[in-house]
């Protein structure tokens, strides 16, 4: 869900060569440059060291959770990053290097054994949390015990450690498990070493650490599923006590407590940042080209009447930025509502992709039709098309009508479509799926839910989906980390099927791709992972449990007050770490 891009997989394959310096704001991935349309994409625009001032962020819906260890989107382990600090972090520059993995509470990467079973990560001595607790790995374990195997309280985020862990099976997360010694795959021998001790090698350990899950939480201070009212900062801000209302948003002050040399990575360049929630798209767009509102939190871009009138205004073009965002927007297809492959076969030809790529604005601003589960920007991607995406986009009726009279339903068959109500573009797109599939006598509901709950109550529930007859909803997945494993794992492995927090939508349960991944996991030669990572995408497309919409772009607005503004290929959005104001 949440990464994107590519690196060398040489450097991939042991994190150690990735070491860069710290950007902090700099330009080393870019020449400072002025404002100009796209010119965040390549350089950090209006380079300033001025503090002061306070940002404004806005969104449509509310976040999944404002705790670090209980959230899933992409923004918000990007936006997180300013109050939870993770082990390591991505090098905050634009460009290429902005892939790079860098420190963050961590003095350095980590250090891995001969045999590839344990990683070692030491942290810096003398930092504080926001409330003047000394910051300790102990509080580190605490939060990924928390995070990874308390899924019944905090069920948004994802489960890497869990799975990856050494011997996890007899322990029930910390809210169950009163043992004093926690986890024991998971040692602090002294308050600035922590070291994870797995079950089989995996190349990519380096990348689960920059999850906001690694971000101290000292059990003392945990409150469960209510920590998110006002999580214990360790990062430049704080959650202003008090300031938390779920229906209505949030405000960030800095944290007194942090020294810029606890996360060189991060800036405290404003003295408040408040997110908005609830804000209507069109709404949004327009506090945004009045300068009432400086960012979409979302980072997924203009609403379609805004986006005409920016990149039809000179002085407003100059002001946005069309961001590959390496997501792909797509449909999973629920194999426990339409359990015949023919019958999800059907599908793929009838939908018209031109009309989503009309819905996200087209090619330029929108993104490019797909026709595969990997994107083209994550390594592992094999070029292919199935189901003609991008040779007849506009639809096959022909061969949609064999595909229902293989699957037994010559004279179609009907089911929900589930969308995010609050996201303009997404119920777009349902509906042009929905004109596409009446063409065939395939007939549907749109049930609109909101995007707060929408990964965890609604479209995140298998039991949901199934008594409600969701057979697809739509959705939008990027890497964890810029590698195929880190983009297909959660959305693909049957074992990663969750009762809530549910993120492999599609309901698949393939043994021959779970036996894949599990190959890539371990693999040491980047060749054969990459090989694996372009036979799950053919599995998933001849099973046809997800219909591809766009390799996405997003049509990025920055009000023109703010400054060191740059697009963050590790997120594909802004990197909100960095951002200031005139």
């Amino acid at each position: 869900m949440k990464r994107r891009n590519l690196i060398g997989m040489a450097l991939a394959m042991t994190g150690l060569s990735l070491v860069s310096a710290c950007g902090g704001g700099g330009t080393s991935g870019g020449s400072a440059g002025s404002a100009a349309y796209s010119a965040g994409n390549t350089s950090v625009v209006n380079a300033s060291e001025a503090t002061g001032g306070t940002l404004n962020y806005g969104m449509t819906n509310t976040p999944d959770s404002l705790d670090p260890g209980n959230t899933y989107y992409a923004f918000m382990w990007n936006f997180s990053r300013l109050y939870a600090s993770p082990l390591l972090t991505y090098n905050p520059v634009p460009g290429a290097d902005g892939l790079k993995l860098v420190p963050d509470l961590a003095t350095g990467l980590g250090q891995v054994s001969d045999n590839g079973l344990t990683w070692t990560y030491h942290i810096k001595s003398g930092m504080t949390l926001s409330d003047g607790e000394p910051i300790t790995t102990a509080q580190i374990k605490y939060a990924v015990e928390r995070g990874n195997f308390a899924k019944d309280v905090l069920p948004n985020g994802p489960s890497y450690f869990q799975q990856y862990l050494a011997d996890p099976a007899k322990y029930q997360g910390p809210y169950k498990d009163k043992s004093p010694g926690g986890l024991s795959s998971i040692e602090t021998p002294d308050d600035t070493t922590i070291v994870f001790h797995l079950a089989q090698p995996f190349a990519d350990f380096d990348y689960l650490v920059t999850s906001p899950q690694t971000a101290p939480v000292p059990q003392s201070k945990d409150t469960g599923a209510n920590y998110q009212s006002e999580p214990v900062a360790s990062g430049p801000y704080m959650i202003k006590p008090g300031s938390f209302n779920p229906n209505t948003g949030v405000t960030l002050v800095k944290n007194p407590n942090w020294k810029q040399s606890d996360t060189p990575t991060v800036k405290q360049y404003a003295d408040q940042i408040n997110l908005t929630y609830n804000i209507s798209g069109d709404d949004l767009d327009n506090r945004l080209l009045g300068g009432s509102m400086d960012l979409d939190a979302y980072g997924t871009g203009l609403q379609t009447a805004a986006r005409a009138k920016v990149l039809n205004n000179a002085t407003q073009k100059k002001n946005a930025d069309a961001a590959l965002s390496g997501f792909l927007w797509y449909f999973p297809i629920n194999t426990q509502v339409i359990d015949n492959v023919d019958c999800r076969k059907a599908i793929e030809y009838a939908a018209d992709k031109t009309l989503f790529q009309n819905a996200y604005g087209g090619a330029e601003a929108g993104g490019d039709i797909a026709s595969t589960v990997l994107p083209p920007s994550v390594v592992g991607y094999q070029k292919f098309d199935d189901y003609e995406a991008t040779t007849q986009p506009t639809g096959d009726l022909a061969k949609a009508k064999d595909e229902l009279t293989k699957c037994g339903k010559p004279d179609g068959f009907s089911f929900n479509i589930a969308v995010r109500g609050d996201r303009p573009k997404e119920v777009q797109t349902a509906q042009a799926l929905q004109q596409s599939l009446q063409k065939i006598n395939v007939k549907t509901d749109i049930l609109q839910y909101p995007t707060g709950d929408y990964g965890t109550s609604f479209a995140g529930s298998p039991q949901f989906m199934k008594d409600h007859n969701i057979g697809m909803n739509t959705y939008g997945w990027a890497a964890d980390w810029p590698e195929g494993f880190g983009f297909l794992s959660q959305i693909s492995d049957g074992r990663a099927i969750r009762s809530a927090g549910n993120s492999n939508m599609e309901m698949l349960n393939d043994p021959q791709v779970n036996q894949l991944l599990d190959q890539a996991a371990a693999a040491p030669d980047a060749g054969t992972r990459n090989g694996i990572y372009g036979q799950i995408d053919k599995i998933m497309m001849d099973q046809a449990v997800i219909l591809p919409e766009l390799y996405a772009k997003s049509l990025l607005y920055r009000n023109p007050s703010l400054t060191n503004v740059f697009v963050t290929e590790a997120y594909g959005m802004y990197d909100y770490t960095q951002i200031g104001k005139k």
